[in-house]
């Protein structure tokens, strides 16, 4: 069973900072691509970043220069900084990763999800 837990959202003022964090727990071989999507409501879920297992990152449009994707030396954890926060980044934010368990195949998992507010 493969688990992925994110955490650190909540409510900040717009202009300030989070520090997303995504775990992934379980009978897990290795982890390939990880990334954070984003969901407000009414709106379809959109990728926010990705990076590859050899650090390769991209990021939208819309968080370029403010949020940086980076990965945890274990390999299974990924991290999403977030700076100069604005009202439109109000969303749940999911956790995604590919992931090579033990002893069955390749799959793509979501972590529970967080939510992140930014206030005007």
């Amino acid at each position: 069973q493969v688990q992925l837990v994110e955490s650190g959202g909540g409510l900040v003022q717009a202009g300030g900072s989070l520090r997303l964090s995504c775990v992934g727990s379980g009978r897990i071989f290795s982890i390939n691509a990880m990334a954070w999507y984003r969901q407000a409501p009414g709106k379809q879920r959109e990728l926010v970043a990705a990076i590859t297992s050899g650090g390769s990152t991209n990021y939208a449009d819309s968080v370029k220069g403010r949020f940086t994707i980076s990965r945890g030396n274990a390999k299974n954890t990924v991290y999403l900084q977030m700076n100069s926060l604005k009202s439109e980044d109000t969303a749940v934010y999911y956790c995604n990763a590919e992931v090579y368990p033990i002893a069955t195949m390749r799959g793509n998992y979501w972590g529970q999800g967080t939510q992140v507010t930014v206030s005007s």
